[in-house]
């Protein structure tokens, strides 16, 4: 059960407060997917027109960060989720998605997508969002057929 004091809200993704975060989820994804199968943007990525950025706190104190990008006007994208490894466990990441999924509908998307890798690290994600709805597709704008990814999709 996830802890009572979340806050999850817009946020600039180019503050200072989230390097750390972007430090260590970057630093996964250089890790654990071949260079060319990397698909995690940086901060100013981010920060671009179209993307939708949130910061999540527990009791103040940042523990992730997600975002989902519009792909057209009916589209969007998952493109970034991470909660830091020492907060996981308590259903936060669930609960990161369940806001992304809420804010992308509350915007007029009808269609969420995403893509992430098929290394053993990626498994508890995959597994969230098949939990969450998400089914496996092809590749969509921008990607190709990468046999280090999986894409999922799922209507809003």
């Amino acid at each position: 059960m996830p802890p009572a004091d979340i806050d999850i809200r817009r946020a600039d993704p180019t503050d200072p407060t989230f390097q750390p975060i972007f430090m260590r989820h970057l630093t996964l994804m250089r890790e654990t997917s071949p260079p060319e199968s990397v698909h995690a943007l940086d901060p100013a990525d981010l920060a671009a027109p179209g993307v939708f950025f949130y910061g999540m706190r527990v009791g103040g104190a940042l523990v992730g960060m997600g975002a989902f990008k519009a792909i057209d006007a009916t589209h969007c994208e998952i493109k970034s989720m991470h909660v830091l490894s020492e907060a996981r466990g308590q259903g936060l990441a669930r609960r990161l998605l369940e806001h992304l999924l809420a804010e992308a509908r509350a915007a007029g998307f009808r269609r969420m997508s995403l893509e992430t890798g098929v290394e053993p690290p990626f498994a508890p994600a995959r597994l969230l969002y098949e939990r969450a709805g998400f089914e496996t597709c092809g590749p969509f704008e921008g990607y190709w057929d990468d046999p280090n990814s999986v894409f999922m999709t799922r209507s809003l």
